[in-house]
């Protein structure tokens, strides 16, 4: 059913009546989780992805992305009852479609810059099955301006814009709580080619959304929305971190001082750390820096410089607790823990473990790692030996704030290490309990 030209009420009602087919163009840990929902308040549901293996894996009911609370029932329930399917012809998908929506990765170097190759092959395969009345959806982060460069693509069909509709309404959700987000954390934001296209994606979004939708001006100023909040948290953390250097030199407790600054309501400090990683924030902030023209966003850089400094900053604290311990870095055996960049989710871009590996062996230390979600195979691909005990350990290094770190039993682990060295990168343990047991306990912000 074509929904362009119908009001948001009618959508709603089409969309639970079953009367919507919706393609979902990439099956991934954003995708699937979408169509799922999509699927899951009515909608006939086709997911599209270039793996055969993730399309079998759907097809059988079965779940892929493990680390998802809820989608592997979800997507058994709506397969089972015939709303939810996959398949790897993109083509066909856009020719059963009304809605297709590009979930797809976006690929980038180290300073932002976009390879965009798989949204612009998905925007291909959407122009040969483009009817009018249809509307596409992008919903993966790009720089302001990118949506509408797919235009000339989408209409090499021979269909012109208007009479397709186009619109952007980015992803707002995490790895680990995406069916959360996407069905009432935040309210949803939608730009659209047009007004008639803008309403029946708030229908369509409505429909899925408790929180309902924020319309915005334009597909651009929607784009701007995602990647400003990626900037906003880079440059937040940035001043977290450069603060808790501060008071490192001058004797405070960083955390100390941020509590009681933050009870003042315009005051939100961060809580500094190890550094920045995964898809988002780090690579945000250089759309914005790229883009810029006649601008020079010189505060954006330089929070980008200051959160990529931080793996190295975690090195410095790890030679001054050895030193104090009275050991040099180089022949010490230091054990990592954490290899992913977030506590709880098996995702390895930009962490700051990789770094921190790197740098430490440069100095001659012999390093181990750790991590509750990794394997040994996964240490040993960043250049480090697997070690799931503390014998003869002399710094542990805390890089990521997974649950099983919380909760370390220091006590027991004071009596297995050579020497009793914690950095703690995370700000996740009891420094008092650890200074009592002995350990020299230093983190970022507190020397």
């Amino acid at each position: 059913m074509k929904l362009i030209g119908l009001n948001r009420g009618e959508v709603k009602r089409l969309f639970k009546e079953g009367k919507v087919t919706i393609a979902v163009y990439g099956l991934g840990k954003m995708g699937l989780p979408l169509a799922a929902v999509f699927a899951d308040h009515g909608a006939n549901v086709i997911g599209v992805d270039i793996s055969e293996k993730v399309v079998e894996m759907v097809n059988r009911g079965e779940n892929h992305v493990k680390e998802e609370p809820g989608l592997s029932e979800l997507v058994k329930k709506n397969v089972g009852a015939g709303r939810l399917r996959a398949t790897t012809d993109g083509v066909w998908a856009a020719k059963q479609a009304d809605v297709m929506v590009i979930l797809v990765p976006t690929l980038t170097d180290e300073r932002g810059n976009l390879k965009l190759d798989p949204v612009y092959d998905v925007a291909k395969k959407i122009a040969k099955g483009l009817e009018k009345g249809d509307i596409v959806i992008t919903e993966a982060t790009m720089p302001p301006g990118t949506t509408e460069s797919l235009i000339p693509i989408l209409e090499e069909g021979g269909l012109k814009l208007g009479d397709f509709g186009l619109a952007h309404a980015p992803e707002r959700t995490m790895t680990g709580t995406a069916i959360r987000d996407i069905t009432g954390q935040y309210p949803k934001i939608v730009g659209a080619s047009d007004e008639k296209t803008l309403e029946a994606v708030i229908g369509i979004y409505e429909t899925i959304n408790k929180k309902g939708v924020i319309s915005m001006s334009s597909i651009k100023a929607a784009e701007a929305v995602k990647v400003f909040e990626g900037v906003y948290r880079d440059v937040n953390i940035a001043l977290a971190n450069e603060l808790a250097l501060w008071c490192e030199e001058h004797g405070l407790d960083a955390l100390e001082v941020f509590k009681a600054a933050n009870t003042q309501p315009y005051c939100h400090l961060h809580m500094p750390g190890a550094g920045v990683g995964g898809h988002c924030i780090p690579l945000y902030p250089w759309f914005v820096i790229n883009l810029a023209k006649k601008t020079n966003p010189r505060l954006v850089k330089t929070a980008r410089e200051i959160n990529d400094s931080m793996p190295h900053h975690v090195v410095e604290l790890t030679i001054k607790g050895l030193n104090e311990a009275g050991r040099p870095l180089k022949g010490s055996n230091i054990l990592v823990l954490g290899l992913t960049f977030r506590g709880g989710v098996k995702e390895f871009m930009k962490s700051p473990a990789i770094p921190i590996i790197r740098e430490l062996k440069e100095w001659g230390a012999k390093v181990h790692a750790y991590d509750p979600l990794c394997t040994k195979e996964d240490a040993e691909r960043f250049g480090a030996e697997w070690k799931e005990d503390f014998k003869d350990v002399d710094a542990l290094v805390i890089v990521t704030d997974h649950r099983e770190f919380k909760n370390l039993k220091l006590d027991e682990i004071a009596k297995k290490v050579r020497t009793k060295v914690i950095i703690d990168g995370r700000n996740v343990l009891d420094a008092k309990k650890a200074e009592e047991l002995g350990f020299v306990y230093l983190r970022v912000g507190k020397v």
